[in-house]
């Protein structure tokens, strides 16, 4: 006899997330590539065990927000400070059933700005232990590439 489930798509996004005791639970090692060409690397950048030479390496939890990220990557690189730089986040992940690398974009924030994924955490995009983080760095006086995330429609 097969069971099915009967949680939605719906229901689990409702679900909401579990504090996480920053005192008591073991911070993960975020490990984050970036651009300052407003675009993303490759996937296939990541394949074979080979990954981009612009790492960072940040010990972080799940409920990390993309404003916390965009915060620490600016403490690295001065030149991300200046108001209206845009950061673009992806999560790279192992696809198993193609033994390759897959980009999802997850959010976007703006250095000087509030904006409605300011507050997206890690874990409310599935991010993983073991995933990669991929940030799109673009310069205020570059515009950044369009997606479908920033269209007026």
């Amino acid at each position: 006899m097969a069971l099915e489930s009967r949680i939605t798509q719906e229901e689990i996004k409702k679900e909401p997330e579990k504090p996480i005791d920053r005192e008591k639970t073991c911070p993960l090692l975020l490990r984050v590539f970036t651009t300052n060409s407003g675009r993303h690397h490759r996937a296939d950048e990541f394949n074979r065990g080979n990954v981009p030479s612009s790492e960072l390496q940040i010990y972080t939890w799940m409920d990390a927000t993309l404003k916390e990220l965009t915060s620490l990557v600016k403490e690295v690189y001065p030149e991300a400070r200046k108001k209206g730089t845009h950061f673009s986040f992806a999560i790279v992940f192992h696809d198993p059933r193609g033994k390759v690398y897959r980009l999802k974009d997850i959010g976007n924030t703006v250095s000087g700005r509030k904006g409605a994924d300011d507050s997206m955490t890690l874990q409310s995009q599935r991010f993983q232990i073991g995933d990669y983080l991929d940030i799109a760095i673009t310069p205020p006086n570059r515009a950044p590439p369009l997606n479908t995330r920033m269209r007026p429609f």
